[in-house]
């Protein structure tokens, strides 16, 4: 399938206009990071940052641009990577003591919780993750990673080494004029849960994912 039937140029997306609002220490297995907050004015969202490390000397920062997984994250799914890719890109940033992952509020690849759980009802049934989200109506990604450029100025990094296994958001980034001087493979857990989903980020969405 044409890749813009998939794709939404960074470009052409609305730039995300976030405001800083406080920041704290957060103590977790690895490290204690500093965790930056700031809302988002089109939505009311909260996004976080959490930072570890210098960042003045202009350096590349290893980095993690993490999107919301509730079921993932907090209520440990199988159905899914991303609360392996979450506690593994935590633990590449404390061995390296210098990083930043940054939690964006973008759940179900931008279509929302509830969205969300109605695609795995359809993944019950046979879909698959891209086929769930175009039965529902939206495209198969609609992520804005312009949330990205308030909280890496804030943070005054202004390269990255980025943990993913997903082209397109290096290009996303790119277009938007972050500079990703690095693409660092996360390849975390696959289980018979997860298997297909994985297999169809490879195969429909160009994730670079052994099968």
């Amino acid at each position: 399938m044409p890749q813009n039937q998939f794709d939404q140029s960074a470009s052409a997306l609305p730039q995300a206009v976030l405001e800083y609002a406080t920041t704290c220490d957060l103590p977790t297995p690895w490290a204690t990071f500093r965790l930056h907050a700031f809302t988002e004015a089109a939505t009311g969202k909260e996004h976080l940052a959490m930072a570890l490390g210098d960042f003045e000397d202009g350096a590349p920062v290893l980095a993690r641009m993490h999107s919301e997984c509730l079921t993932g994250d907090a209520l440990f799914s199988q159905r899914c990577d991303c609360g392996a890719q979450l506690e593994a890109s935590l633990q590449m940033i404390a061995t390296e003591g210098r990083g930043v992952l940054l939690y964006l509020r973008q759940e179900g690849r931008g279509i929302g919780l509830l969205n969300k759980l109605r695609a795995y009802h359809l993944q019950d049934g046979g879909a698959d993750t891209v086929e769930a989200n175009q039965e529902l109506g939206f495209l198969p990604d609609q992520r804005n990673y312009s949330l990205a450029l308030p909280m890496l100025a804030h943070l005054h990094i202004t390269a990255l080494r980025l943990m993913t296994n997903n082209p397109r958001k290096i290009n996303a980034l790119t277009q938007l004029g972050v500079n990703v001087v690095e693409r660092i493979p996360l390849l975390v857990q696959r289980n018979t849960f997860n298997s297909r989903y994985l297999d169809t980020k490879a195969a429909k969405l160009g994730h670079l994912i052994k099968s």
